[in-house]
């Protein structure tokens, strides 16, 4: 099954514009899948490089500028994939842009920490940077009925989106989603130079997997996991520039009743929250449905936004008399707030929210509508 990329064409608008493009995302979530349908579309003058080979690594490797268009060769379409793992890759992309600016270069990375840092300071001003997440609910309905996708979404809210798993059925979904969770999770974060305690990191996300929904502090995960709070805001940081989980801050204009410190912790792909606490259990034997919900809403959403280049800011809404709203999207100074229900069909919204913000519109989100939140 082959999956058209919404991104895809995001990518190509930015070509020849003397400017390299920068492929952020995780292990497994199709971006050599992706770069090299682009390359099948430009046959003549293109060429693939993967860094994970030790002479590509080498020959991108403290090169002159006259050294590395002679290992391009007279190609006008240049992907370098995995060139984080390039030392100095950033510099090396200088070099052929500043100097070759009638190349256009995609470089890949699946790891967004280490690239980011060795690319931002050299490339100012000299690159785009595109982001590619699981497949997305958006993807999926190109070439599927809203009828076979609303069949299959116990499915996708247990198993995920990964495009390997989605190929997958029943026990091999979930092995393959293990597999990915423990290659990205353990292999592309472990070897990262700031994680010295594996074990540390690994009960981190296994709270913040049980904690899903709720409110996190850093003061009890670092009581809970047993390093100290600033530890555990540097994992989660690192966490979420691996594109592991992502953080909501709560929504508050200094209403004296509103939460103001406390963040929620959301996982990019429902899958890889399951496979971290080895629950893979049907929906109808499994007590946190409505967070797998809310989780996948939210991070569908997300997706949904950065595809159509829609920039918002993102919330959760509660009160100290515990009123809350799960997802707030503010823009251009207009509030729209949503309430994620599995089962029920309509909800209000809660009368202090209704009060101090009589213009923000509010909708619930059920099985019935939610293709209409997602598309």
């Amino acid at each position: 099954m082959k999956i058209h990329r919404t991104i895809k064409k995001q990518i190509q608008s930015r070509f020849f514009q003397g400017k390299v493009i920068i492929l952020y995302g995780a292990r497994q979530v199709g971006k050599t899948t992706l770069v090299k349908e682009i390359l099948d579309e430009h046959p003549k003058g293109s060429v693939y490089f993967n860094c994970d080979e030790p002479d590509v690594r080498a020959a991108f490797t403290e090169k002159s500028s006259t050294q590395l268009k002679s290992f391009i060769g007279n190609n006008k379409l240049v992907v370098i994939d995995e060139a984080q793992r390039v030392k100095d890759i950033g510099l090396t992309l200088k070099l052929l842009i500043d100097n070759y600016p009638e190349i256009q270069i995609i470089a890949t990375g699946s790891s967004s920490f280490e690239l980011s840092n060795k690319t931002v300071e050299p490339l100012t001003g000299r690159h785009f940077e595109f982001h590619l997440y699981p497949i997305s609910t958006q993807e999926m309905l190109s070439h599927a009925s809203e009828l076979e996708e609303k069949r299959q979404l116990e499915r996708r809210l247990i198993y995920g989106m990964y495009p390997e798993v989605l190929m997958q059925e029943g026990p091999e979904a979930e092995q393959r989603v293990k597999s990915i969770s423990q290659s990205y999770l353990f292999k592309d974060i472990l070897v990262f130079r700031e994680i010295r305690n594996s074990e540390a990191l690994e009960k981190l996300l296994q709270a913040l997997a049980l904690q899903l929904g709720n409110e996190v502090s850093f003061n009890e995960l670092s009581q809970l996991i047993g390093v100290d709070k600033n530890t555990v805001m540097q994992y989660l940081q690192i966490l979420e520039r691996a594109f592991v989980v992502f953080r909501l801050p709560p929504f508050s204009r200094n209403a004296r009743n509103e939460l103001k410190k406390l963040r929620k912790v959301y996982f990019y792909d429902n899958g890889i929250r399951n496979a971290i606490i080895n629950n893979f259990n049907p929906l109808h034997l499994r007590n946190d449905v409505g967070a797998l919900w809310e989780n996948f809403m939210i991070s569908e959403r997300h997706k949904k936004n950065v595809y159509s280049g829609v920039n918002v800011n993102r919330f959760f809404w509660r009160t100290h008399s515990q009123q809350e709203i799960d997802y707030i999207e503010e823009s251009s100074g207009k509030l729209s707030a949503f309430e994620f229900k599995w089962k029920a069909k309509k909800t209000k919204a809660p009368s202090l929210f209704s009060k101090n913000y009589p213009e923000a519109s509010f909708e619930c989100i059920n099985q019935e509508n939610y293709l209409d939140f997602l598309v």
